[in-house]
């Protein structure tokens, strides 16, 4: 029996978009509320092996700090997003994953390309929306 934490995209590069302020070495983890202004800790930790994913993560996070991408490597064996997998993306074309264990950040992607103002206006607004008519946007 391996301690190679193991997961889908094993090998892969991973991402974590977010507006916090982090080194490499610090560890992402379970526990704490989410980048999207939930209120109750969160279980998981998510990361994808998509970059536009990350992107997707860092702009819709709540809070004033910058924009940020982290390469991250899982600490802890990782599974499929049911989130998206299950309820939106079946056979995970984002390629998004949670894990109760920490992800160690190992890095960070200075340069991508953000959504178009207007794309992130709508993804917001449909946030909103979902969110108003009681949805929960992550388990």
């Amino acid at each position: 029996m391996s301690d190679t934490p193991t997961g889908p995209d094993r090998g892969a590069t991973f991402y974590h978009g977010t507006r916090a302020d982090l080194t490499p070495g610090d560890l992402l983890a379970a526990g704490w509320t989410s980048n999207y202004g939930t209120e109750k800790p969160l279980s998981w930790i998510y990361f994808s092996a998509a970059l536009e994913s990350a992107i997707w993560g860092c702009e819709l996070a709540v809070g004033d700090g910058r924009e940020r991408i982290y390469i991250v490597e899982p600490t802890g064996n990782w599974f499929d997003d049911p989130n998206l997998t299950d309820k939106k993306f079946p056979g995970n074309p984002t390629r998004s994953y949670r894990s109760r264990s920490p992800l160690r950040i190992v890095g960070e992607v200075e340069r991508w390309t953000p959504h178009a103002p207007e794309v992130l206006a709508a993804m917001k607004a449909n946030l909103d929306r979902l969110r108003d008519e009681g949805a929960e946007i992550l388990d």
